[in-house]
């Protein structure tokens, strides 16, 4: 999913809906400068077009007085901005060192077959989006994935396929796992 995005399949310049120029000098009124925006307005063209393409990109840099560079820098530097289709369900599986040392790259290995993804990590049936990303602080309970909103923790390929099998009926899956880890010196719920 790295690499520049296509611009905009209709090939017209977007533009931003009256609600959301409120929206945008709402953002704006809480930063000292338009550059600071940057962020939470990916954010927006992510909510409204479902993820961010070159268009979307010059948009915000319009919007922003700013050079398009920029704001790709800015988009290109997260992985949680999507900068092609996602899938339905959008599985960050997190790869980096704690993860790794206990299984990602076989939780990994089974989603790519589970869900024969393509080369950009999409299942044919454009359910499901698979993507490696780095840390997504849960060293303690790894491997993880966040798919969409939700941290799935202590990965297993069959906890994996519970939680496929759940989305493809169209039924909530089975509850993130929760941490039950307690602060040793505030004695609180980390």
């Amino acid at each position: 999913m790295s690499g520049v995005p296509k611009a905009s399949s209709s090939g017209q310049p977007r533009a931003w809906s009256p609600d959301q120029l409120v929206q945008i000098e709402q953002i704006l009124s809480r930063y000292p400068t338009k550059k600071a925006a940057v962020m939470p307005l990916l954010w927006l063209t992510q909510e409204t077009w479902g993820w961010i393409d070159l268009e979307s990109m010059r948009l915000i840099a319009r919007t922003l007085e700013l050079p398009p560079s920029h704001v790709h820098s800015v988009a290109s530097f997260y992985t949680m901005f999507k900068k092609q289709p996602t899938g339905k369900y959008f599985i960050q599986v997190c790869h980096t060192l704690s993860c790794a040392l206990v299984g990602a790259n076989k939780i990994i290995a089974h989603l790519e077959k589970t869900l024969q993804v393509d080369e950009h990590g999409n299942s044919a049936d454009g359910l499901f989006t698979i993507l490696r990303v780095e840390c997504l602080a849960a060293c303690g309970s790894a491997p993880m994935a966040q798919i969409n909103d939700d941290f799935y923790e202590r990965l297993t390929p069959e906890s994996v396929d519970q939680i496929i099998a759940a989305f493809r009926a169209g039924k909530v899956p089975p509850q993130p796992y929760v941490s039950e880890w307690v602060h040793p010196v505030a004695g609180a719920r980390a």
